[in-house]
């Protein structure tokens, strides 16, 4: 079978004792009516991967995934509501009230190619091979709610008991298959705050080749699940140990890790936050935000975190100057931008934060359209008609209410204009 599967498949056949965590799983009815059906009609059909991985651990999972040995177009037509989502690789997503389940035939598949991909795939009937071409133990397992049985042929049971992130079968074998595991097994160990298997931890360097060959989206969407989870400090500190932070973001100084990482574990959970927590004092962060292909208003957001940071003396501002840097960094961002300056230590206790938030709630006008006079009335004011007269007194009048935003009236904002200087 040329899986490099630890131990016999034979000796693993047998279905193991239904778990009592899983015998109390609550299965959403749509979820369960899917199975239902697949059973009815004589097939096999299970909850596999993460989704039993989550309810073994007690949690509720978000994503249901089934699997059976009916055909794609068998599957199709057992149920009225279906999208054909990848149905060459065996795939059928069945709409069900409250979501969607993804149905997805016992297959096998030739090599991988390209890191990426497997060359081929075919469908068989053979629910442990299908298990076996899965990345990860804890990912490989199976449970039948309307029968009570459940299949743990590689010791995924254990491995979550131990707090292990492992490889099904051999590591290196399955690092060459898809080149995203192992940047995925890093994002698993953060996110579940597990340990990562010796064996599966030292084949990830000898991987990094086919990790080079993953699509930047494919890797954007592994490392945002890392850094948003609780233990992002020792995530960056596996992705540097395994190497896998060189590929990613090579501009961060290793010799930074330290200081980074904390200041990385004392930023919120909000991505933009976390990001620029990350990339704090690099040279060019905007190259490391275009490589990892974020979403526009992600990357104008950290960059102006990072271009207009809170400096160690903000505390020691008047509320004008306060005013002021937040039309430079753009009103909208305060929060993130408070919660930028605790984690690097510039606001630690929150004083200067809730000084910001009093200064926000005011409402005090930090942009053109606030002023209490628009164009057409400073047109009149001044008796001229669209020129560049206009900006300029615009401007004068937004620079005089940030001093002092009592002054953003009509009438004391048409004196303001009437007696400038010339």
């Amino acid at each position: 079978m040329g899986r490099g599967v630890r131990g016999s498949w034979q000796s693993r056949l047998a279905m193991q004792p239904l778990p009592e965590v899983l015998s109390r799983a609550v299965i959403p009815a749509g979820v369960r009516s899917v199975l239902e059906r697949l059973l009815a009609a004589g097939h096999e059909a299970w909850l596999v991967g993460g989704g039993v991985r989550d309810l073994l651990r007690g949690g509720h999972p978000k994503d249901w995934d089934v699997a059976t040995d009916a055909l794609p177009e068998q599957v199709v037509k057992l149920f009225r509501r279906v999208v054909p989502t990848g149905i060459a690789h065996g795939t059928v997503t069945v709409l069900v009230p409250g979501g969607h389940v993804e149905v997805t035939t016992f297959r096998a598949e030739s090599a991988y190619v390209d890191g990426r991909r497997p060359g081929s795939v075919a469908f068989h009937r053979d629910l442990v091979a299908d298990l076996a071409r899965r990345d990860f133990t804890i990912n490989a397992l199976a449970f039948d709610p309307v029968g009570g049985r459940f299949r743990d042929p590689f010791g995924g049971q254990e491995d979550l008991a131990r707090r292990r992130v492992r490889c099904v079968g051999v590591a290196a074998e399955r690092f060459g298959e898809d080149g995203l595991r192992p940047l995925r097994a890093v994002r698993f160990a953060t996110v579940l705050e597990f340990e990562l298997d010796p064996e599966t931890e030292a084949a990830i360097p000898g991987a990094l080749p086919v990790f080079d060959k993953v699509a930047l989206e494919r890797r954007r969407e592994e490392l945002v699940k890392l850094l948003l989870a609780p233990g992002v400090a020792r995530g960056v500190d596996l992705l540097r140990r395994t190497g896998l932070l060189d590929r990613i973001l090579p501009e961060l100084d290793e010799a930074l890790d330290t200081i980074r990482n904390a200041r990385v574990s004392r930023a919120s959970p909000v991505l933009e936050v976390r990001l620029a927590a990350l990339l704090v004092g690099v040279a060019r962060p905007e190259g490391a935000l275009d490589r990892l292909r974020l979403p526009a208003k992600v990357v104008e957001t950290v960059g102006a975190l990072l271009a207009h940071p809170l400096p160690p003396e903000a505390s020691t501002w008047s509320d004008a100057e306060l005013r002021r840097w937040l039309v430079r960094l753009g009103p909208e961002r305060w929060e993130v931008a408070r919660a930028l300056a605790e984690a690097t230590g510039v606001d630690p206790d929150g004083a200067l934060g809730q000084r910001i938030a009093g200064i926000v709630a005011a409402r005090p006008p930090l942009s053109a359209k606030d002023l209490a006079l628009d164009g057409a009335a400073i047109m009149q004011t001044l008796g001229v008609g669209p020129s560049p007269a206009v900006g300029e007194a615009t401007r004068f009048l937004l620079d005089r209410v940030l001093d002092r935003p009592d002054l953003n009236t009509p009438e004391q904002l048409r004196e303001l204009l009437r007696t400038r200087p010339a």
